[in-house]
């Protein structure tokens, strides 16, 4: 049996330990919420002080040549690729997740006629840009179950979205696989970049979304990723038509011609302080071995499920025990999961709700230590054994659950 002193002998021994240090992390607080919103890393605060005073409050206009703002979406894009298993030149950062699916999922669903697919139980917004891509292109919209997904992607689908790892339940999706069926797929990868290991070269991905707020740290709300695989970007055209996916666009023509390359589909101009603040999260974690990132993420999911196991048993585990068939966090069913989560909080363990009865905690190796795991657990623990969750004050709570 695992014991508190294992567990800090693990951490003693880690060899991502030394990273921790490298965020604000609150004292009192075990931060299980980097699935949802990443952690701020320290080098970020100071990074856009200087782009704030320096870079913008000096430098004015002339920083978009001088501390290449303008090349910034490519530049980061590239560092993206790096972590995704892509080429430098086949990503780029732009816009918000739900703009960046709408653009390729339309660019891809022109490309032949037919019915775009989603599933039914994914995070809404990507049925929702789906489903009104199919109604802008006049075509039938089908959704259905995560676990039909397979069965559906039929010869008469134009175009598919399908989310790599379920945001609920960790669940992953064999990306090799349903790709091979021949269906166009544009994967959303937000709960997969930075988490999981990812190779899209090798698995023949031609199209991908990711947010850069979750495992990436790059602040909440920070602009989010598009992959396309080079061999195909030259059959896809960007819906939005925005002067910065112009071949030129700084001869303002009128006339859109689109970029050559991956920059076609950047529409307007790119927010630079969300850049720049994603892109220290990036160089953060492009200092990590991802062997180690992902054999931590097993290990501390490993503990996790264990100690729920053996302390609370009326939670659910709804995350596979397989790490080839999951994500970087792990989730519990149970009837009043929410005011489970708002119990949890009260005590400085921030873990997130999902509808309809899931309680969800981020494992993210960069900043969680096993210690930490072992101190949460055993207070969710000591908030079922005493049915903490039952306050009145555990009713209700801001509008973010």
């Amino acid at each position: 049996m695992t014991t508190l002193e294992d567990v800090r002998e693990w951490d003693a021994a880690d060899p991502l330990g030394g990273f921790r240090d490298r965020f604000a992390l609150p004292d009192g607080v075990v931060y299980l919420d980097g699935n949802s919103l990443g952690a701020l890393p320290k080098a970020t605060a100071a990074r856009l002080k200087a782009v704030v005073e320096q870079e913008w409050g000096e430098g004015l206009i002339r920083s978009w040549n001088d501390r290449d703002w303008v090349g910034a979406p490519r530049r980061v894009g590239a560092k993206i690729a790096r972590l995704i298993g892509a080429e430098a030149d086949e990503v780029i950062v732009a816009d918000s997740t739900s703009v960046c699916l709408f653009k390729l999922l339309m660019a891809a669903a022109q490309l032949r006629d037919g019915a775009i697919l989603a599933e039914s139980d994914n995070f809404p917004t990507d049925a929702h840009v789906a489903g009104r891509v199919a109604e802008l292109l006049g075509r039938e919209f089908r959704s259905v179950p995560r676990d039909r997904i397979g069965e559906a992607l039929t010869p008469d689908v134009a175009a598919a979205v399908i989310t790599h790892v379920d945001y609920r339940t960790a669940r992953r999706h064999d990306m090799r696989a349903l790709t091979a069926r021949g269906t166009r797929i544009v994967w959303d990868l937000s709960h997969s970049a930075g988490a999981v290991p990812l190779d899209l070269a090798r698995d023949g991905i031609e199209l991908a979304v990711g947010c850069g707020y979750k495992y990436l740290n790059g602040g909440p709300g920070a602009p989010a990723f598009l992959y396309v695989q080079g061999a195909l970007l030259p059959q896809l055209r960007s819906p939005i038509a925005g002067w910065w996916g112009h071949a030129a666009p700084f001869d303002f023509s009128c006339a859109f011609e689109p970029a050559p390359d991956i920059s076609r589909f950047l529409s307007g101009t790119p927010a630079i302080l969300g850049l720049l603040a994603l892109e220290s999260g990036i160089d953060l974690m492009l200092e990590a071995d991802p062997a180690q990132l992902w054999d931590k993420a097993i290990r501390l999911h490993d503990l996790f499920a264990a100690r729920v196991t053996a302390l609370c048993p009326e939670l659910e585990n709804v995350t596979p025990a397989d790490p080839d068939a999951r994500g970087s966090h792990i989730a519990f069913a149970h009837p009043h999961a929410l005011a489970i989560v708002r119990a949890l909080i009260a005590r400085g363990v921030i873990g997130d709700f999902r509808t309809p009865d899931i309680a969800r905690f981020g494992l993210t190796p960069l900043t969680l230590r096993y210690e930490d795991v072992w101190q949460a657990t055993g207070i969710i623990a000591d908030v079922m054994t005493k049915e903490a969750w039952r306050d009145p004050q555990h009713a209700s709570g801001g509008v973010v659950p």
